[in-house]
């Protein structure tokens, strides 16, 4: 399918359909959950910035013949687009379930240099991106009093490292402000979830000097899926991560401060 061509997926008392809407879904992760959720049924609005592999992944998608996808260019630094944009895709697939925001960015640094229009980047892509979606899905979902979201953090977020300030700040403002979220819409029957990846074998790996206990896109899709089923509030993948986060967060600053990762 031609990035740009339309064909609304209208539900039906006798014909109902899942719609999702996934940002940041041409590659890795997004892919891997768009994937996923075709072979589920879903009809997707998938939403990225590169043209040629958007048209890639929904043609692939479509030829399988299970669920549906339609192609949306966009930026999630064009926050003004997100409005129009949300409202288009709803008349496209005639509704919607589920919005996930996969996108994310983990620009390279060193702990001696300070670089502000990465950092800036970082926090567009990462933090108000996700909040200039979250603010025009919240309100639908309230009104409908139904509905899922997931966002992708990272275990980045849990404490403030040496690395890479910005990335660290960017996920735990996403983690904070999916708590408040969640804990605004679930007495409307609305499902928050944060997903907080260790290593994932993505573009995004290149980024991290150290790796181990590397998850793969379509293993973190699986459990992604299986968590929105159960309805969970924050799952860690590898679920491992979870455990050795629980240490991490209690390691006193004083000696916290003084490791290298």
């Amino acid at each position: 399918m031609p990035v740009g061509a339309v064909k609304s997926f209208i539900a039906t008392p006798l014909q109902p359909r899942r719609r999702a809407v996934l940002i940041g879904s041409a590659k890795g992760l997004g892919a891997a959950l768009a994937r996923r959720l075709a072979r589920e049924g879903y009809y997707l609005a998938l939403v990225d910035r590169d043209p040629v592999l958007l048209d890639k992944i929904c043609a692939e998608i479509n030829a399988a013949g299970h669920g549906q996808a339609l192609p949306y260019i966009h930026d999630v630094t064009a926050f003004q687009e997100v409005p129009s944009l949300l409202q288009r895709m709803m008349v496209d697939l005639g509704g919607l379930d589920l919005f996930i925001y996969v996108a994310g960015v983990l620009l390279p640094t060193t702990p001696t240099t300070y670089e502000f229009e990465k950092d800036l980047k970082t926090m567009q892509v990462n933090t108000l991106g996700a909040l200039a979606w979250f603010n025009v899905v919240a309100p639908v979902f309230q009104s409908l009093r139904s509905g899922q979201i997931a966002a992708i953090s990272s275990v980045a977020g849990d404490r403030g490292r040496v690395g890479n300030p910005a990335y660290n700040a960017s996920k735990a403002a996403l983690d904070t402000y999916l708590e408040a979220l969640r804990n605004r819409l679930t007495r409307f029957g609305v499902h928050v979830l944060t997903v907080k990846p260790g290593f994932m074998n993505t573009d995004m790996l290149k980024s991290s000097p150290r790796t181990f206990w590397v998850v793969s896109p379509e293993q973190a899709a699986d459990d992604i899926l299986k968590a929105l089923k159960k309805r969970k509030q924050t799952i860690y993948t590898l679920g491992r991560w979870g455990l050795i986060m629980i240490i991490i967060k209690h390691i006193p600053s004083v000696i916290f401060r003084r490791l290298s990762f």
